[in-house]
């Protein structure tokens, strides 16, 4: 495989001082976290998505959730005080983040979002999460996703 890319993600991580190991695989379209889980020979639990969602004003945010569960959109909009919240549409999500879908990142977005994660996420001993590119997680502790990020833990998990 080729060298690991130097993303918006990455130099922000460096940046602030936040400790990461960088993990590359053959990206699949539509594979999501189970092929990355999958190829890197990782738990799909600990592997974090990051979703582009906007509430019914059309006000864009992340969320955060464990590779193998899905985000409850009725829970989610009832703890951020939202009438209704869902996905963006890739060529939304990819505006708003500064990354193509399948490649978002939490870290250095292209405008600065509201982020929330999935509490349980925050208790787990080390996360993958991408970094910024198609095919590219990053390693790091979920305590420094707090370091590196407003975000605003939510119960929000169902099992898919």
């Amino acid at each position: 495989m080729s060298k690991a890319p130097s993303t918006p993600a990455t130099r922000l991580l460096r940046e602030v001082g936040i400790p990461f190991t960088e993990h590359l695989y053959r990206y699949e379209e539509h594979g999501g976290t189970a092929v990355s889980a999958r190829e890197l020979g990782l738990d799909e639990h600990a592997v974090v998505k990051t979703l582009v969602f906007e509430d019914d004003r059309g006000r864009p945010f992340v969320i955060l959730m464990h590779g193998d569960r899905e985000v409850s959109a009725k829970e989610l909009a009832r703890q951020i005080g939202a009438r209704a919240v869902g996905p963006c549409r890739p060529e939304v999500a990819n505006r708003h983040s500064g990354y193509f879908v399948g490649g978002t990142s939490p870290f250095g977005l292209r405008k600065a979002l509201p982020v929330y994660a999935e509490a349980s996420i925050l208790a787990l001993e080390r996360i993958w999460i991408n970094g910024g590119s198609r095919g590219f997680l990053i390693g790091l502790d979920p305590r420094d996703l707090e370091k590196a990020l407003a975000l605003t833990p939510v119960q929000v998990a169902l099992e898919r």
